[in-house]
């Protein structure tokens, strides 16, 4: 962190420094802490540059010349999700930053970084990582300047960049850069990017196959299976190519060796195979090719049978290609056992002094027990990062992480906060025949319904629970990653395990929405999924004797979503007695599945098509407020704009004070003039530039509106008769919705 600590270490130079967006905290579930963890034990010596002023390059030469390279990273979090919300709005706080303080990092740290790396030593190589760079490796969607960006590594100017699961790529790169290799020469390691001249390729055995020959737009096909026989060729085939009679004294192969002979061929055809995705040009123009790309990147995302992929950008001489290993193969469980059980201090660096690191605190007393998620949710990149094979620790590390906790971590009180990782209950879970896991090419292994390969099985995870709060000095052990409940049915046994020892009174569970059409476009299960685990959890926790609440988890504005459906989703909350306080707004992260439906209206989930599907998609301000008001429809701020809402949807009859009624008719003095003055504000706009466009001068300003507590004269007697007549045909029964098959 400093050249005072290198002098007391002995240290003339780092092999290694690594430069992060986020306060240094030395614990494993901070990467920057991981990373210089695992190559400490490689025997280099690694730097830490926390939060760098990135005005100038002076901070980013304290440690002086990296002897290896510079390792860059947003962070834990994406620079531009870590700042502003899902309204672009600036947040006021910084989780990751001593006392919560905002404004420590730059937008896009990344580029920034890795800029002021090249400026401070022009010759230093710069490799890029962490999620912010995994989530932009090729052409993207940016939310926030509402465009489509190149790859980061031309912005960024990096040598090399390394995606997903990090451990095996940087480790491999920092020997072989020690042993005297080039960084240019390094290009075979899987899960890393880089630029490349137009047309290279590793070697001549390599091909080039263009993504629109794999996904043409037509109808739907099944993809082939890799382990169906082929027909036998016919006798004929066996005679000369004269025509004489058949050659004696070949050697019958078998139908099993011939199956794993043409498999074998098939592998290593892939394995020379770069598949060229539309240029950054053509998809920046082109929104259907944008989605084609998205859905061709994720169909070559299992690191079993993924090939290369390579992507145009610029044109002309300045035109390079942006070249995609496959991803990097699942850490092991010894190896995930190695790189958690490094001798972390599991505390914030000592000069933060006293100040507080919310994200820190958060953490400081749980365990990360596995990686990876093989859920699939269009709308969350956890699987564009770490993948869909799940990377488990053995209990025994685990076991010995809580003993570490009890014994070493400053106000530990006997409480672990939580046991779990992306999700709660996916512990050890896996495909039943690796071979199959290594071929396969869903994009999720439970939508629309559990694959029957997967084995769910909660025993290991029942098993880790009794051991865990066995320990001596723990109280309790909680459970506080959101939980998987359509695989958590599937185990009574486990469920009952959970729900009497591991809730602390709140249980989180995201079944995102209630309504079908848009569940497909989340790939998440049905809502009697919900009411099936609801039932097993109210039933055990009254057993148990406990007052136990579930809290849900929706998303409004989600692509796909439609006003009826969010009126729908609102009235089941009211319906289930439920008054959210927090809720979230859809934000289109980088490479997301959700993000190219939000981009392009097209779903990559399907064969894309230029006349295909349509995905409807919520894009203005106002309509994405009015979605976030349907989840807080109990909040009178937004029930100005909810009965708007409901009059222009013809369902005016849910305005009033009955119990089937989703908003009052009156509204509360001082509350919901937001929506009134905005309004009021828009209308004098658009009259004053229709005034100027007129050649006449400014009207005049009207007296402001005196907002008091009214009652709402449309919404009764008559008027509410001839809207529930429209709002019946407008609002048919879930069953009716059904999609059709």
């Amino acid at each position: 962190m400093s050249r005072a600590e290198m002098d007391a270490l002995g240290w003339d130079s780092c092999d290694v420094i690594l430069v992060t967006g986020d306060a240094y905290i030395d614990h494993p579930s901070f990467g920057m802490a991981l990373v210089g963890r695992l190559l400490e034990a490689q025997g280099f010596r690694v730097g830490i540059i926390s939060q760098p002023d990135w005005h100038s390059a002076a901070d980013f030469k304290k440690l002086g010349k990296p002897n290896l390279f510079y390792g860059v990273t947003a962070g834990n979090m994406d620079s531009m999700v870590n700042r502003y919300t899902s309204d672009r709005k600036i947040r006021s706080e910084d989780a990751y930053t001593p006392n919560a303080a905002a404004g420590k990092r730059p937008d896009r740290s990344v580029v920034v970084y890795a800029q002021r790396c090249r400026e401070a030593y022009a010759d230093a190589n710069v490799v890029i990582g962490s999620i912010e760079a995994s989530l932009r490796r090729i052409a993207h969607y940016d939310y926030w300047s509402d465009k489509v960006r190149r790859s980061v590594l031309p912005d960024s100017k990096a040598d090399l960049l390394i995606f997903g699961n990090a451990e095996r790529a940087i480790v491999a790169l920092t020997h072989r850069l020690a042993a005297g290799e080039k960084i240019k020469d390094i290009r075979d390691l899987r899960g890393t990017a880089f630029m490349v001249p137009p047309g290279w390729l590793p070697d001549a055995d390599w091909h080039v196959t263009d993504s629109t020959e794999l996904d043409t737009p037509g109808p739907l096909a099944k993809h082939p299976d890799p382990y169906a026989m082929e027909e036998e060729k016919s006798a004929s085939s066996c005679a000369s190519k004269d025509g004489g009679p058949e050659v004696k004294g070949i050697r019958i192969v078998g139908r099993q060796e011939m199956t794993q002979s043409r498999l074998a061929a098939r592998r290593a055809d892939r394995a020379k195979t770069v598949i060229r995705i539309p240029s950054y040009e053509q998809v920046k123009d082109d929104p259907v090719l944008y989605a084609h790309a998205s859905r061709t990147f994720h169909l070559e995302s299992n690191p079993g049978n993924a090939r290369a992929m390579v992507q145009a950008h610029g044109e002309g001489a300045s035109k390079r290609d942006v070249w995609l290993n496959p991803p990097p193969i699942p850490l092991t469980t010894p190896e995930m056992d190695a790189v958690y059980g490094a001798p972390y201090q599991r505390k914030p660096h000592p000069s933060y002094g006293d100040a507080k690191i919310p994200a820190y605190e958060m953490i400081r007393f749980s365990i990360n027990i596995m990686r990876g998620c093989f859920g699939g949710c269009t709308f969350c990149s956890i699987t564009e990062h770490e993948g869909r094979i799940i990377q488990s620790r053995s209990e025994e590390s685990i076991l010995h992480e809580i003993e570490e906790i009890r014994d070493k971590t400053p106000g530990f009180t006997g409480t672990i906060s939580d046991l779990g990782g992306p999700t709660a209950n996916m512990y050890r879970m896996a495909c039943k025949d690796p071979k199959i896991e290594a071929s396969c090419r869903r994009l999720s292994c439970v939508f629309p319904d559990i694959c029957p390969q997967m084995d769910t099985d909660h025993a290991p995870l029942i098993s880790l629970y009794r051991k865990a709060r066995a320990i001596p000095g723990v109280k309790r052990v909680l459970v506080g990653s959101g939980l998987r409940y359509d695989l958590a049915v599937r185990s009574p046994e486990y469920i009952k395990e959970l729900v009497s020892h591991h809730v602390g009174g709140y249980l989180k569970i995201a079944p995102e929405h209630t309504e079908e059409n848009v569940l497909k476009h989340m790939m998440k299960p049905g809502i009697g999924t919900y009411d099936k685990f609801k039932a097993m959890f109210e039933k055990i926790s009254k057993e148990a004797g406990k007052e136990q609440y579930l809290i849900p988890y929706f998303i409004a504005a989600h692509p796909g979503t439609t006003d009826l459906d969010m009126l729908n989703l609102a009235l089941w909350l009211k319906k289930n007695n439920f008054r959210l306080d927090q809720v979230q707004t859809f934000l289109p992260t980088p490479m997301a599945l959700a993000t190219a439906m939000y981009h392009s209206h097209k779903n990559p989930l399907k064969r894309v098509e230029r006349d295909g599907e349509t995905v409807e998609t919520v894009r203005n301000g106002r309509m994405r407020k009015l979605h976030k008001a349907f989840l807080r429809y109990h909040d009178p701020e937004n029930w100005p704009l909810l009965r708007d809402a409901l009059r222009a949807m013809g369902r005016a009859d849910l305005i009033g004070n009955g119990k089937k009624q989703l908003v009052p008719a009156w509204q509360p003095a001082g509350t919901g003039g937001s929506c009134q003055v905005r309004r009021a504000n828009e209308k004098r706009t658009a009259q004053q530039r229709a005034a100027q466009q007129r050649g006449e001068g400014w009207p005049a300003v009207p007296k402001p509106a005196k907002i008091v507590a009214r009652s709402d004269a449309s919404a009764t007697k008559g008027g509410a008769k001839t809207a529930t007549k429209g709002a019946q045909r407008a609002l048919p029964s879930r069953r009716s919705r059904a999609p059709a098959k």
